[in-house]
Parts: C-alpha cells; sequence; structure tokens
C-alpha cells in the first residue's frame, strides 16, 4: 500500500511564521511563531524543525502549499519565494493558496472572508455573494451586507489554523499541475523596499 502523499503548508502573511505537515488525512506536526520581523530567516529552519520532529525528510514530501495574501507585502514575497525555490530544488508542485481560501476552508454556505489591511480597512471577498466575488479593500466600520458568517478580522476564528488549511487546500490541488504560486497584492507596499529586500518574482 503506498505511503500517504506528504503536503508542508507554510504562511508568512501576517505578523507569524507558520507551518504544518500533513500527510493523508492527518496533521502530524504544525507550528506557529508570532513575529513581525524576521520570517525570512525563520522560515526555512521552522520547516526544517517541524519536518525533523515528525522524522521526515524533504525529498519526501510529495507537494507545497503556500498562502499567497493579500496580507503582509514583505511577508507574502519571503513565503512565495520559499515555495518556489523549494519546488524547484525538490522537483515538486508548489501550490498558492490564497488567504481568503485558508480563512473559508471548513465553512460551508455563503460567507465573507476578512484579512486586516491596517489603517482601519480590510481585504474582503465574498463567498457565495455575488457582488462580492471579487476580492477588494474596504473599510472595517462600513462593510458591506453580504449573506453567512464574517469570518477572519472583525468576525469569528476560521475553523483551522492557516497553515493547516494551506496543506489541506494544497493536497487537493497539487495534482492538477498548478502554476507557479504567485503572491495575491491588492494594493502597493506601504513604504519603499528595504536595503536586503527579498528576491524578486518572477512571473
Amino acid at each position: 500500500m503506498p505511503d500517504a502523499p506528504l503536503v508542508l503548508g507554510f504562511d508568512t502573511s501576517a505578523a507569524h511564521c507558520a507551518a504544518a505537515l500533513l500527510s493523508g488525512d492527518e496533521i502530524i506536526a504544525s507550528a506557529e511563531e508570532p513575529m513581525a520581523r524576521g520570517q525570512a530567516e525563520r522560515l526555512l529552519v521552522l520547516c526544517e524543525e517541524l519536518l525533523a520532529s515528525a522524522a521526515v525528510s524533504y525529498d519526501r514530501l510529495d507537494a507545497l502549499g503556500v498562502g499567497t495574501g493579500p496580507g503582509n507585502f514583505t511577508g507574502i514575497r519571503i513565503a512565495v519565494s520559499a515555495a518556489r525555490g523549494l519546488a524547484l530544488g525538490l522537483g515538486i508542485p508548489a501550490v498558492g493558496i490564497p488567504i481568503f481560501d485558508a480563512l473559508r476552508f471548513g465553512t460551508e454556505g455563503p460567507c465573507a472572508c476578512a484579512v486586516d489591511a491596517r489603517r482601519d480597512q480590510v481585504y474582503l471577498q465574498g463567498f457565495g455573494n455575488s457582488h462580492l466575488d471579487e476580492p477588494r479593500v474596504v473599510a472595517l466600520d462600513s462593510l458591506p451586507d453580504f449573506d453567512g458568517p464574517l469570518i477572519g478580522t472583525g468576525g469569528r476564528a476560521p475553523a483551522l489554523p492557516l497553515a493547516e488549511a494551506i496543506a489541506r487546500l494544497a493536497a487537493d490541488r497539487y495534482l492538477d499541475a498548478p502554476e507557479r504560486p504567485a503572491p495575491l497584492y491588492l494594493r502597493p507596499a506601504d513604504a519603499a523596499p528595504a536595503r536586503d529586500a527579498p528576491p524578486v518574482i518572477l512571473p
């Protein structure tokens, strides 16, 4: 009987560094560390620690999942760059998972998902609400009407931690030969890139 597929999901789209390892239907290791800075140095080390805790090596992975945003501009670039590099080196697919999809995971029926956009604003996307099918930036105190619950910023907590939802969604999608993950930006960066900027994401 073949081994269950192994999928590593990770995310640095917010003030955290998070990863989860999925074997078949079971999360066998996960970790989330709050951090506003330092994800570039911490992400791959955290992934290595997670794999080691489950006695799994990178070459056993079948796929990667990565949160593509929206969220922190630099954080998204860090995670997407790491996913692309690992996928290339390991010869496995990397699946980009929008944070809206990860927030919605486990919710049935119409809803809206919100991600903190700072400045008293949120990134918002609706599901089962046709007027909100496209993600947008809106003021948190003037959300449009929609059916179902609000999940994320200003609403209820998601069913699963982000990295775990990302791993599960990637496991469902990786066999469809997805395109390389790309950041989901809904507005420009708030500031000029740092002197030691993360790598440029190529198309």
